[in-house]
């Protein structure tokens, strides 16, 4: 079965394994996050379980969010996100899931909010080369030539600069180096989407 935990990014550090390498690990403060709802293939269509992340003051709530949280009897959440499980009657409305769901050395796939870097040039946002920065050339970070001449317009999809970062952005296939059950940190190996202390969500990799 997918298990799957929201949490957020506290920063990048590095440990040691057993050989005595240097491993970059991100440090995530997965959990501890509550079931606020089980959607059924009776009542919705299909099974998922909808899980709360991060508790927040009602008086920041409308009231459609209040009654959404009053009726399944569960505190206020600051994020809320659905997950799709084979076998939604393993849940019940309030049950915590922390950090320890997952093991050292399961594979995951990591989705976060990329940094916004604003908009940007075509050298930084596609890597593109740039002209000449001597001997009278005056091509230098230019996009430079935008299409053929006989259509006379430029072509869908053409790499040209713009807005950079602030996508959704998902990194597969990342180990889990340690998992600290009485803080809920995990240590994730390598880097993950997003700035210190934004959102991210871990799944089980579809590709372990």
């Amino acid at each position: 079965m997918t298990k799957a935990i929201l949490g957020t990014k506290v920063g990048m550090t590095q440990v040691f394994d057993e050989e005595g390498k240097a491993v970059p690990v991100t440090v995530v403060q997965a959990g501890p996050c509550v079931v606020t709802q089980k959607k059924t293939l009776e009542n919705d269509g299909y099974k998922a379980i909808q899980v709360g992340f991060g508790e927040v003051k009602e008086q920041s709530l409308n009231k459609p969010e209040k009654g959404h949280f009053v009726k399944n009897q569960v505190k206020a959440q600051r994020y809320l996100k659905e997950f799709r499980v084979d076998d939604t009657e393993a849940y019940q409305a309030g049950q915590e899931i922390k950090a320890d769901i997952f093991a050292e050395g399961e594979w995951v796939d990591v989705t976060g909010t990329s940094k916004g870097k604003g908009f940007a040039g075509g050298i930084k946002r596609h890597g593109m080369h740039r002209g000449p920065m001597k001997h009278g050339s005056k091509y230098h970070r230019r996009p430079g030539s935008l299409g053929a001449k006989g259509p006379a317009r430029v072509f869908l999809g053409r790499k040209m600069p713009g807005r950079l970062g602030g996508d959704q952005v998902t990194v597969q296939k990342l180990m889990i180096v340690k998992v600290d059950p009485e803080r809920n940190l995990l240590l994730i190996r390598g880097a993950i989407p997003g700035p210190r202390k934004s959102l991210v969500t871990i799944k089980s990799s579809v590709k372990a």
